[in-house]
C-alpha cells in the first residue's frame, strides 16, 4: 500500500479529530458514571456433573461423548420456564434474579451462577435451581429408585453370602478323601458359582437403572455457599471498552461523512476530477469583512494568500509557454467559489509583475469587480456593446495599481448571453487585446448561465476556479465537459479556500508568523448595485450621452436626469487610493 493511499485513509480521521476525541471522552465518561452508580452485586455458584465416568477406571469414548451431550441438554433445560417456575414456587418468590447455566467446555460439568444484590438470595436461588434440575433427571423418580436400591442391597447380600459359601466348600473339599463325597462337593461348588453368576448379572442390570454408574445421572459436585464479598467492579475494563466503542463509532461516522461528501477537498481531488493541472492552491482569507480587504495583493503585508497568487502568476506563464496569452477567461462551475476574487488578485499580481492588464467584468448577473476595486458601475462593458463609437479609454477605470485598468459591467442587460456572443463583443475584445498585454475576463459560473461557455470559445485560455469543500465533483465534471464541447482550452485549475488542515498542499507558513495585519472595513458601493437580475438596461449618464450622440436619444426618452460624471470615471465620494 502506497503512502498516498495510507494518507487517504488517515485524512478523514485527522479532519474529524475533534469528533473522535469528543465521542471517546463522552463514551468513557458515561461508562465511568454508569459503573460507579451500579449497586454491589454478589455471585453464588454451584456445579453438577452428568454421569460417573470419572469413577470408571476405563470409560469408553462413547460414554464421555454421551455425558457431554447430556450436559448441554441439562444446561438448556435449566434456563427454561418449567425450571424457573418450579424454583419460584419452591422459594415463594414471584421473580428470580439473573442467573446463567452453562457447560464448562470439553467436560460434562454444568455450572450455575446467580447474581443479585442480596447475598442470601443468591445462595437460596442457586441451591434450589440445582435441586430442581436434578429432579428433572432419572433420580427424580423417587419410588422407583427406592425399590431398585432395595433390590440392589438384597442382591449384594446374596452375592456376598454365595461367595463365602463357595470359599467354605472349597476348604472342605481339601479335607474329604472319599471319591463320592468329592464329586458331591464339586457339584455343590458348581451350582453355587452358577448362582453367583446369576446374582452378579442381576445386580449389574439393576445398577444401570440407578445413578450408580449411570450415564444419565446428575451428581452434585460443588454445592452453593453464601457469598461474603461482592463481585469486583470492572471499572477500568468498562471504561476502555466504552472508549474504544466510541472511537470506532466516531471513526465510522467520519468515514461515512467523507463518503457522502462528494466535494473537491484537495489538489489531488481537483486534478483527478478535472484531469488538468492545479496551478495554485489559494488559502482561505480570514477576517475579511469588506470586499476590498480580500484584495490581498494590494496590501503591503505578506500573507499566505499573496504568495499563492504569485505562484499562480508564475505557473500561468509556464502553462502558456508555447502560446501567447492575450485573453484569459476565469470562471467556476458554480457561484460563490471565488472566481471573481481570483481574477482580481491575479490581475494585480500580473500588473505588479510589469504587465499591462485590463480586467473585464463580464458577469452581467452578479458583477463584483467594481466593489472589489471601489469603482462606479454606471458605465462599462454594456456601454461599449450598445454604442459603437463609445470611447474605450474613457470607460477603462484606473485602480491605483500601475498597469491595471478595470472595465466594469455597466448597466445590467436583460439578455447578457446575446450581447456577449455578438460580433460587437468580439471587436471589443480585439481592441482590449491591443490596449493591454493581457486581458482577464471575469465570467459567470459555467453551470449557472451560458455566458462562460460563449466567451470561452473566444479566449486564448480558460482558468477554472473550484472551492475546497464546496465544489461538487459532478458539477466540476459537467462544467469541464461544457467547456470542452466548444473546444475551449482549459489550462489549469485553481483550488480556492483551502485551510491549514485541509491538505491542500500549500506551504506558505514562512509568511504566517503572526496574525494578518489588514485594514478594517471600508466604504463599499450600495447593496442595490448587486442585484443579479435586472429587467431593463438602466439609463446611461447624461454626460456620456452628450459625448456619444447615438446615446442621447436613449437618455432623453427615459426622462431621467443624471448628474455629471468626472472625466476620470471615479466616484467623487470615494477618496483616491495611494499608488503602491
Amino acid at each position: 500500500m502506497s503512502s498516498v493511499e495510507i494518507r487517504d485513509y488517515v485524512r478523514p480521521l485527522l479532519k474529524w479529530w475533534w469528533l473522535l476525541a469528543a465521542a471517546t471522552v463522552v463514551a468513557a465518561l458515561s461508562s465511568f458514571v454508569y459503573t460507579v452508580m451500579q449497586p454491589a452485586v454478589y455471585e453464588a455458584r454451584t456445579t453438577v456433573m452428568v454421569g460417573s465416568t470419572i469413577q470408571d477406571p476405563n470409560p469408553s469414548s462413547n460414554q464421555v461423548w454421551m455425558a457431554q451431550q447430556l450436559a448441554e441438554t441439562y444446561a438448556d433445560i435449566a434456563q427454561r420456564t418449567p425450571i424457573r417456575q418450579a424454583t419460584m414456587a419452591a422459594l415463594a418468590m414471584d421473580w428470580l434474579p439473573f442467573y446463567q447455566a452453562s457447560v464448562i467446555p470439553n467436560t460434562q460439568i454444568i455450572e450455575i451462577k446467580v447474581f443479585d444484590e442480596d447475598a442470601n438470595r443468591t445462595y437460596a436461588v442457586a441451591t434450589e435451581l440445582i435441586s430442581q434440575l436434578i429432579l428433572k433427571g432419572p433420580s427424580g423418580e423417587q419410588k422407583r429408585q427406592s425399590f431398585v436400591e432395595e433390590q440392589l442391597n438384597k442382591l449384594q447380600t446374596n452375592i456376598t453370602e454365595t461367595e463365602d459359601e463357595i470359599l467354605q466348600k472349597q476348604e472342605d473339599l481339601g479335607k474329604i478323601f472319599s471319591a463320592r463325597d468329592i464329586v458331591n462337593v464339586q457339584n455343590q461348588i458348581s451350582a453355587l458359582q452358577t448362582k453367583l453368576t446369576t446374582l452378579q448379572a442381576n445386580y449389574a442390570a439393576l445398577l444401570a437403572n440407578t445413578q450408580k454408574g449411570a450415564i444419565n445421572a446428575l451428581n452434585l459436585l460443588e454445592p452453593a455457599i453464601i457469598p461474603t464479598e461482592p463481585m469486583a467492579s470492572n471499572l477500568l475494563i468498562n471504561i476502555l471498552i466504552a472508549a474504544m466503542i466510541g472511537f470506532v463509532l466516531a471513526a465510522g461516522g467520519a468515514f461515512l461523512i467523507e463518503y457522502f461528501d462528494d466535494s473537491i477537498k484537495t489538489a489531488e481531488d481537483a486534478k483527478q476530477v478535472l484531469g488538468t493541472a492545479v496551478l495554485s492552491s489559494i488559502p482561505l482569507i480570514e477576517n475579511m469583512q469588506a470586499d476590498t480587504n480580500q484584495l490581498v495583493m494590494t496590501k503591503n503585508t505578506s500573507v499566505p494568500a499573496t504568495e499563492a497568487y504569485r505562484v499562480l502568476r508564475t505557473n500561468l506563464q509556464f502553462a502558456m509557454v508555447d502560446r501567447q496569452l492575450k485573453l484569459l477567461l476565469i470562471t467556476s462551475p458554480s457561484p460563490m467559489e471565488g472566481k471573481s476574487l481570483t481574477a482580481a488578485n491575479l490581475a494585480v499580481a500580473l500588473a505588479r509583475g510589469g504587465r499591462r492588464v485590463v480586467l473585464v467584468d463580464v458577469d452581467m448577473h452578479r458583477p463584483t469587480q467594481h466593489r472589489l476595486f471601489r469603482l462606479v458601475n454606471n458605465i462599462g462593458l454594456t456601454t461599449l456593446l450598445l454604442a459603437e463609437n463609445a470611447p474605450l479609454d474613457r470607460l477603462l477605470q484606473k485602480t491605483g495599481i500601475p498597469g491595471l485598468q478595470v472595465l466594469t459591467t455597466g448597466p445590467l442587460p436583460p439578455n447578457p448571453a446575446e450581447l456577449l456572443g455578438s460580433r460587437r463583443m468580439q471587436d471589443i475584445l480585439g481592441k482590449l487585446k491591443e490596449h493591454a498585454d493581457i486581458v482577464i475576463l471575469d465570467s459567470p459560473p459555467v453551470m449557472a448561465v451560458a455566458d462562460a461557455v460563449i466567451l470561452s470559445s473566444l479566449a486564448d485560455a480558460v482558468l477554472t476556479v473550484v472551492r475546497a469543500g464546496k465544489t461538487r465533483r459532478e458539477a466540476a465534471r459537467q462544467a469541464l465537459n461544457a467547456l470542452q464541447q466548444v473546444k475551449a482550452r482549459v489550462i489549469g485549475v485553481v483550488l480556492n479556500g483551502i485551510t491549514k488542515d485541509s491538505n491542500g498542499y500549500y506551504n506558505y507558513g514562512y509568511y504566517n508568523s503572526g496574525a494578518y495585519l489588514l485594514p478594517g472595513p471600508v466604504a463599499t458601493t450600495p447593496s442595490n448595485q448587486r442585484t443579479p437580475n435586472a429587467r431593463a438596461i438602466p439609463l446611461l449618464p447624461a454626460a456620456l450621452a452628450l459625448q456619444v450622440p447615438e446615446l442621447a436619444g436613449h437618455a432623453q426618452s427615459n426622462g431621467v436626469h443624471y448628474g455629471k460624471v468626472p472625466a476620470s470615471g471615479r466616484n467623487p465620494l470615494i477618496p483616491p487610493r495611494r499608488e503602491n
